[in-house]
């Protein structure tokens, strides 16, 4: 039975409600040095046709030799999707023309997967948990690349990915909406750069999505899907999703019927366009490579990996929640890159003793990530080390100084790097703490704005512009809660 489906992820047509229906088949290229079935380079680059071996030119007499690395990739990953690993799995032969693939047919896996169901848990930003299941999970070749514009009158062809191990991951149609599924990939490429399974990279290809969409009227049985092949980037796949139901919605409200097909997205015309019918089936005419035993694994072997596996997003988001006392929505965050959540522990940790873990969150999430955001760097990239936004923290929570003070000292340990306990020596950059100090500059504020003074008794709130105006005179450096004392003695607030 269905469960109702929450009205916002309706979509309005002009005869009614529609629901979106949509299943992922998502390409991850397999963290590997060679390619799946030869020696020859899976490196991204390279001249054209200069990572191929004669295996991938499809030379008379060459075999394929299975790569173990790929298959232990694979079944990390499967591990990861908390999926059942099949112990013998079969590789097949899909017939079909490839111009980019030499050998006229594609190695696959048909019926008999290396890795079968499993389940990704997508936290969406409303807090609403959406599982994902995953149908199967199976390894298979890429094609190379065919190149148009590189000729008036021919089309060339580079053979550098023909070859690569692809990992392709089938979900069930349980993502209801352009959102669920742009989180569903993004959890999925999260879970395989946590494994080191697939570096994620869709600017470079190595994860793209094949997106099914179907629509249906509430409570329907399932519409007629259309296949969107090859959609590269997050924001496409969502802008995709919604132009395609948009045109089905339109098709059905003006009373067509919805043809099986495949069809490309163009982001720059904001539109899907038919590739080829897919009413009548393709005979890719599978059938068990001859030249490729069984796959059979023990369980044994499989334990062992699952034993090696790093500690995946969803543990470490639980972990951060229980353990420092964040809120879900930091955890998310800093658990989103495997390195984020490493150099949010490395500040947390200091010299075996434990940080304020919400302060470290706060100066990693707000002050650190918007800065990495703003210039365009990752986290490796990061010109402040986690030891240096520990030192800073360290110098706040002794009082050495001020919050206000703490960012000006990110800026100068960003810009010119240093220890940040010799630059506030260096620079004269301590708050002030002398009672008597802070004083003489509270009653000269107060002294100069009597007006104000006298209205603070019945506004108490006026004391933040006391502050204020006591921290800009100090330079920021007067300790705001000695400032905040003084301030209420003088004024007579309680």
């Amino acid at each position: 039975m269905n469960a109702p489906v929450k009205t916002a992820k309706l979509i309005k047509g002009a005869t009614g409600d529609f629901e979106v229906i949509v299943g992922m088949e998502v390409h991850a290229q397999v963290t590997s040095k060679a390619k799946l079935f030869s020696g020859a380079s899976a490196a991204f680059g390279g001249a054209p046709n200069a990572h191929v071996s004669l295996v991938d030119a499809a030379m008379p007499g060459m075999l394929p030799v299975i790569n173990e690395e790929c298959v232990r990739q694979a079944i990390r990953t499967g591990l990861g999707l908390e999926a059942k690993i099949n112990l013998r799995s079969v590789f097949d032969r899909k017939n079909y023309f490839y111009p980019d693939l030499p050998q006229g047919y594609q190695i696959s896996q048909y019926k008999s997967p290396v890795v079968g169901e499993g389940v990704v848990v997508v936290d969406m930003p409303d807090g609403e948990i959406v599982r994902v299941g995953i149908e199967r999970l199976h390894l298979e070749q890429d094609a190379g690349k065919s190149l148009h514009d590189q000729h008036p009158s021919m089309s060339f062809v580079d053979l550098n990915r023909s070859g690569v191990a692809l990992m392709e991951i089938v979900s069930r149609p349980d993502i209801r909406s352009s959102e669920e599924a742009k989180a569903f990939v993004a959890k999925l490429r999260t879970i395989m750069r946590y494994l080191g399974t697939c570096d994620g990279n869709m600017e470079e290809g190595s994860l793209r999505a094949d997106v099914n969409v179907s629509v249906r009227r509430p409570g329907e049985p399932l519409g007629t899907r259309c296949e969107i092949k090859n959609v590269n980037s997050l924001r496409f796949i969502g802008q995709a999703i919604e132009v395609e139901a948009r045109r089905q919605i339109g098709v059905i409200e003006d009373g067509g019927a919805i043809e099986q097909e495949t069809r490309l997205f163009d982001p720059a015309r904001g539109e899907t366009r038919s590739m080829r019918n897919k009413e009548e089936a393709h005979d890719y005419r599978y059938f068990p490579d001859p030249d490729l035993l069984p796959l059979e694994l023990d369980q044994a072997y499989v334990d062992a990996l699952a034993a090696a596996l790093p500690e995946l997003p969803d543990a470490k988001k639980a972990r951060f929640t229980a353990d420092y006392g964040l809120s879900a929505y930091d955890a998310d965050v800093l658990v989103g890159e495997r390195e984020s959540a490493d150099f949010f522990e490395s500040v947390v940790a200091a010299d075996g003793r434990r940080r304020d873990p919400k302060a470290a969150a706060n100066w990693v999430i707000n002050e650190l990530f918007g800065r990495l955001n703003k210039d365009g760097h990752s986290i490796a990239e990061s010109p402040v080390s986690a030891a240096q936004l520990g030192a800073v923290l360290d110098l706040i929570a002794d009082g050495t100084i001020s919050g206000k003070i703490a960012k000006d000292l990110f800026e100068i340990v960003w810009s010119e790097g240093g220890d940040p306990r010799a630059i506030v020596e260096a620079r004269g950059m301590k708050q002030v703490t002398d009672t008597g100090a802070i004083e003489a500059v509270v009653d000269e504020i107060v002294a100069k704005n009597p007006d104000k003074a006298a209205q603070a008794k019945d506004k108490p709130a006026m004391v933040g512009w006391f502050v204020g105006q006591v921290m800009k005179a100090s330079g920021g450096k007067a300790n705001p809660q000695a400032v905040n004392a003084l301030l209420k003695a003088k004024l007579g607030i309680e």
